[in-house]
């Protein structure tokens, strides 16, 4: 959290520092709600869309709760978004995370219409984006791609199309024609390493890349791809890189991550294991970039043996309350004192709290069923292999009163963590939070856990620096989700859905909480938070969970908005957007 400048103590640095909570009606995002925004200079031709007739409502005589009985949820009419309008030709930091935040909300979307992976909805969603006109950075060109960052990732090899890093779907090199001396010569732009070929990764700064070929067991010819690189060497461009390594929640998959510019020293020919004649190409990492692979590399050593990890201070901060430990690092000083508080990983209430109705189902509960908690989502559970679709005033998920309890799978918030944190001690924001794995957007990160304040107790600090107050959180940013008019449909009216709690929704996480209490304020944050409810009943008390607005490669630092809550401070977030502040007079 960041200090107050105004009164700053030292010696309390080392507390573990609380979260801002965003004030009524602030989106996570920043800016107005419901006004997206706009770019004039690239004005894409509106698809049509199919207007389809609501749905009558369901027959009373089949409304009791039993899985497999599809309903439709009710739909009303909307306009054009101008979110179709929002990019540019040429692409900057806002464009490129435009487009990424796009794709994916239109992916997560499909995935959830259509839950087998095996249609590749990421497919389906570059191909409808660019038909639309929906990408950005389309010149091929060599060098740094705009608004694309060293260390930025990346989970579908599409996703590099969209933003022009890398525009082959399938083919490892990317290359133009260039003229030299009166010659059309192809010249090497990208290429991707995934370990598809026999590459060697060496120590993160030079790469041994294999040629590309049709068939591993022919000859390959200096070609194509071959060739652009062989001509790089003796143009000396630079060549951007991607590396592919295997995701640590689907080994089947990948992740990319883009590891900055590099130049082809030497190439030669070698035999494959398979026999064939196979180009070899060096390539060397140009100084001077930030750290991306070498990153990985790391955290895998630590992986192997926590004990490397340089600042550690304690190896797990929840004492074995989660199921994935949590270490302390501090590398900015020598002080290794502690936070001081009670890790504690759900709500703790002064009162005891009536059990809310749950559903009766048995077993997991299905899209489209009775199912009073999938009913309660608009027909559909709220998440798509594991992360969440839109966001809106609430989610409901299956609770301990649920029948189907523990075993339903519309229950993603509620396992306790899945990535790998740490908390680390930041130069000017005190503690921080990050994570060593890649974190897809729409994951689950954690839950806001701490004291449910009790407005009556006169003696409750309301306004302390530990103080989560959600109560009027009704609002929500539409910037996140996906853009319905791209596959025809119409808005569902369950977004409108407003939650009246049933008391005010203020936690302290100032003397025992998790993870989240050391979350900093960014003023472009990449997590967002959202109410969800256990069970159906829209009176029973909501929980703030956080989840992840974009890709975060790891060791990023996990920030969301605190927005105009609290007392005014000055912002250390660094960011191109920053307003110098959070909080008010």
């Amino acid at each position: 959290m960041e200090p107050d400048i105004t009164n700053f103590d030292k010696l309390e640095v080392v507390d573990a520092k609380p979260l801002r909570c965003l004030p009524p009606g602030v989106s996570p995002f920043g800016g107005t709600h419901g006004v997206p925004s706009s770019n004039p200079q690239f004005p894409v031709q509106t698809p049509k869309v199919r207007v389809s007739k609501t749905p009558p409502p369901p027959d009373s005589a089949n409304s009791k709760q039993s899985n497999g009985e599809k309903q439709q949820r009710p739909t009303k009419k909307v306009k054009i978004s101008e979110e179709v309008r929002l990019l540019s030709l040429e692409g900057d930091r806002d464009s490129v995370s435009k487009v990424l935040m796009k794709f994916d909300a239109l992916r997560r979307r499909i995935a959830q219409i259509e839950p087998d992976p095996m249609k590749r909805p990421d497919l389906k969603v570059g191909t409808i984006m660019m038909n639309n006109g929906l990408r950005t950075n389309t010149r091929k060109r060599i060098g740094s791609v705009a608004g694309v960052d060293v260390g930025d990732i990346f989970f579908f090899r599409i996703e590099l199309c969209m933003v022009g890093l890398h525009t082959q779907t399938m083919a490892g090199i990317d290359y133009m024609n260039m003229v030299s001396e009166q010659v059309q010569q192809p010249v090497a732009v990208s290429i991707v390493s995934s370990g598809g070929y026999e590459d060697d990764d060496g120590d993160g700064k030079v790469l041994v890349y294999t040629g590309q070929g049709s068939n591993v067991s022919v000859d390959q010819k200096l070609e194509g791809g071959n060739l652009a690189l062989e001509r790089s060497l003796h143009r000396g461009n630079e060549v951007r890189v991607i590396r592919g390594v295997k995701n640590v929640e689907a080994q089947k998959s990948k992740v990319y991550i883009y590891d900055g510019l590099y130049k082809v020293e030497k190439w030669w020919t070698d035999k494959s294991k398979m026999g064939a004649a196979v180009f070899k190409y060096k390539l060397v990492r140009i100084p001077g970039q930030r750290e991306a692979f070498t990153i990985w590399k790391s955290i895998q050593t630590w992986r192997d043996n926590i004990g490397c990890r340089p600042g550690l201070l304690l190896l797990d901060i929840t004492s074995g309350a989660e199921k994935v430990p949590v270490s302390l690092i501090n590398e900015i000083d020598g002080d290794k004192r502690t936070p001081r508080f009670i890790y504690f990983k759900g709500l703790k209430f002064s009162k005891t709290m009536e059990a809310s109705v749950g559903c009766s189902c048995q077993g997991t509960c299905l899209p489209g069923s009775n199912c009073s908690c999938i009913q309660a989502n608009g027909g559909e559970t709220p998440h798509a292999n594991g992360v969440l679709v839109i966001q809106k005033s609430v989610v409901h998920e299956c609770g301990p009163s649920c029948s189907c309890y523990p075993d339903c799978s519309n229950q993603v918030s509620q396992n306790g963590l899945k990535v790998r944190l740490e908390v680390f001690k930041t130069k000017e924001k005190g503690w921080g939070l990050r994570s060593w794995d890649p974190i897809r957007a729409g994951t689950f990160i954690c839950e806001y856990a701490g004291e449910v304040i009790d407005t009556a107790d006169k003696g409750a600090d309301l306004d302390d620096e530990y103080t989560f107050n959600a109560t009027n959180a009704g609002d929500y940013s539409s910037e996140w989700n996906y853009v319905p008019e791209l596959i025809e449909e119409e808005n569902p009216v369950d977004l409108d859905e407003k939650i009246k709690p049933s008391s005010p929704i203020i936690i302290s996480a100032k003397n025992m909480g998790n993870v989240a209490r050391f979350m900093n304020h960014s003023c472009s944050p990449n997590v967002f938070w959202q109410l969800v409810l256990h069970g159906p009943n829209k009176n029973s008390f909501p929980h703030i969970m956080f989840y992840a607005i974009k890709h975060i490669p790891p060791m990023t630092e996990l920030t969301y908005d605190y927005a105009k809550c609290g007392k005014k401070k000055q912002c250390f977030c660094g960011s191109a957007n920053c307003r110098s502040y959070f909080g008010q007079e």
